[in-house]
């Protein structure tokens, strides 16, 4: 059976720097995407593929939100077509001129845009990975070598060769996307250790342990966080209404992202008033709640004591920690002590508290009046994401399609010389 990623594939993905002359007469397609829309749906294939994996991660004791986020239904395969065609109305990253100036001596500079080169990604559970991955780094001119989690493997096995297909029915070397066709962990050793000649940077996405083995023995570049430890700040000023919504929605609309709020804090102002509200709501939601003694002292509920690893705990699941603090700075300290500088919010009125807050959290994103879960790629315009980066150095956040290239310099001269 033929799957037609084939159309979407190479007719939706115009991009340049290392394939440009291959790809020079693809251009995108809403027919094909239509195309593929109906023939992925009718593909009972990928789902029995994944059901493969579902009874493997259930033999090898995968936990629950695990197997959650690797289980493959209708409606995960939408948000994978979904991605697709946004990813494909994107603008082409590479060969954009970043900035051009011109030199007193007649040198005319310019800083233009250029693919990275090989990209080797590292991941578990996630079907979607394999296609938004895949998309990311073609249209960015990259090629990509895919290592899934052994839990994933004939999921993505299916998803990759599809990609495959498609280049090869186009006649476009297939190996613009590779997939580790292995389930050994030697071979992520192999990769990271004696591939230097061959990749440029790894991203690895997963769990704490697969993200700190990769970047504490990679001797390539790494492009990664460790966890998604997020909080969000309720302020003195904040809209109650609001900040009760958006703390439900932070937590509690899917508990196994890195986006989601693990850690609440909350103005001293409003124990009183709100915390009552705040942990019976989280409660009635089913989720366990960990509280200070301060806050213990105003309203307990079925919560726990909450003890200084709460702080430095991703739950990644229906509990929660909630903390009182006396002021932004408090928050902003607490924040920058226990957090992974992933994504932290404040909800509040005052527009001078939120620039403090925003200006000296150090997170790779930093939120005002919102949900921490629209920490997302695809959430932010980006069509999908190969991982959010905590790094300091560029790039930070959802790393999208404008974040997979590099860029250089071009020069253009009349003959000068240096004197």
């Amino acid at each position: 059976m033929r799957y037609s990623f084939i159309d979407w594939f190479s007719k939706s993905f115009a991009s340049r720097g290392l394939i440009n002359n291959a790809l020079s007469q693809v251009k995108s397609s809403e027919a094909n995407l239509k195309k593929v829309k109906a023939q992925m749906e009718r593909t009972k294939t990928l789902f029995s593929q994944n059901k493969k994996d579902i009874s493997y991660a259930k033999k090898i004791g995968l936990k629950n939100n695990f197997i959650s986020r690797l289980e493959l239904d209708t409606k995960k395969l939408r948000g994978i077509i979904s991605s697709i065609n946004s990813i494909s109305k994107l603008k082409d990253p590479t060969d954009r001129i970043l900035e051009q100036w011109k030199r007193p001596n007649g040198l005319k500079i310019k800083k233009v845009s250029v693919p990275i080169g090989v990209i080797g990604v590292i991941y578990e559970s996630r079907p979607n990975v394999t296609s938004d991955v895949s998309c990311l780094c073609f249209k960015s001119g990259n090629s990509v070598i895919l290592k899934g989690g052994s839990e994933a493997y004939f999921t993505n096995k299916i998803l990759s060769n599809l990609f495959r297909r498609s280049l090869k029915f186009h006649k476009i070397d297939p190996n613009f996307v590779q997939f580790v066709d292995m389930r050994s962990r030697k071979v992520v050793d192999h990769m990271l250790s004696k591939m230097t000649k061959y990749i440029d940077i790894i991203i690895p996405r997963g769990g704490k342990s697969l993200v700190k083995k990769v970047q504490d023995t990679s001797k390539l570049p790494v492009i990664g966080h460790l966890e998604g430890l997020c909080h969000t700040y309720i302020d003195s000023s904040a809209n109650l209404k609001m900040a009760l919504k958006v703390v439900l929605n932070a937590k509690l609309r899917n508990t196994a992202i890195c986006g989601a709020t693990e850690t609440i804090l909350l103005n001293d102002k409003l124990i009183k008033k709100f915390s009552r509200l705040l942990i019976t709501k989280l409660e009635n939601n089913g989720c366990v709640v960990y509280t200070d003694n301060k806050i213990r002292k105003v309203y307990k509920g079925n919560s726990f004591l909450a003890s200084e690893k709460d702080w430095m705990t991703e739950y990644l699941t229906s509990k929660i920690s909630i903390k009182s603090v006396k002021n932004v700075i408090e928050a902003i300290n607490h924040i920058n002590k226990y957090g992974t500088q992933h994504t932290d919010a404040i909800i509040c009125k005052n527009k001078k508290t939120s620039k403090i807050f925003l200006k000296n959290v150090k997170s790779s994103i930093a939120m005002h009046n919102t949900s921490t879960q629209f920490a997302d790629g695809g959430e932010f315009g980006f069509g999908a994401e190969v991982g959010i980066s905590t790094n300091n150095l560029p790039p930070r956040g959802p790393v999208g399609l404008g974040q997979l290239v590099s860029y250089k310099y071009e020069v253009f001269g009349s003959g000068q010389i240096r004197k």
